[in-house]
């Protein structure tokens, strides 16, 4: 059993590493790595694709890898490999992201990745640090979890998905926020499950046993 965390230059991935390493040796899970390589997505179980930053720059980034989007597509549309993407990982799932210039995303689920307008104009944006989780839908990457752990966030945008079926958690920063969506065989949160402590780590383990 393989999990792989992409690295296409889009932050640090040390901590998410770890944290996945961790828990694939707490429940026997296999192996984690880090790669860029599309052979390795390729021959991967499970799918990790992390990122920092702005839509458009990431998106820029992965597809300046050779090869490496076709190796995820492949693997998570075509073979059905359970995929989480993480931050902007998550947000490229959506149809097209807004910031700065419209850029497509993966489409993947449908929706918009649209700027946060906290209803309270003294909440500032980013939305950074630690928020409560309101669960929508039960899911098994969420077994355990309950409304009201505690995840953290970093982010200026958030995930407006089309269909309700699609958001399985949200939080409260001045109105709704996206934090989880999921559909078939992908899952994507917009906070940092590896910085998230216990709740977080729980969403991980439950990733690396899922199967969908």
């Amino acid at each position: 059993m393989l999990t792989v965390l992409v690295d296409y230059d889009s932050g640090n991935l040390h901590s998410a590493e770890k944290a996945f390493q961790r828990m694939a040796s707490e429940t026997g899970s296999g192996s984690v790595i880090v790669s860029s390589k599309p052979e390795d997505v390729a021959r991967a179980d499970r799918i990790v694709l992390p990122g920092d930053g702005a839509f458009p720059a990431c998106k820029k980034q992965l597809f300046d890898y050779s090869g490496l989007y076709e190796a995820i597509e492949n693997a998570v549309i075509k073979k059905a490999r359970p995929f989480m993407g993480i931050c902007i990982g998550m947000q490229m799932m959506a149809t097209r992201g807004l910031e700065y210039e419209i850029t497509p995303g993966f489409n993947w689920i449908p929706g918009d990745v649209v700027r946060i307008t906290p209803s309270d104009p003294s909440m500032k944006v980013p939305h950074m640090g630690w928020n409560d989780l309101i669960l929508d839908s039960p899911h098994p990457v969420l077994d355990g979890l309950t409304t009201g752990n505690h995840a953290y966030f970093v982010h200026s945008y958030h995930f407006v998905v089309r269909d309700s079926a699609h958001r399985l958690a949200h939080c409260d920063y001045g109105g709704d926020i996206t934090a989880i969506v999921g559909r078939d065989n992908m899952i994507g949160t917009q906070f940092h499950p590896e910085k998230s402590q216990a709740a977080g780590l729980r969403l991980i383990s439950n990733f690396l046993q899922w199967n969908p």
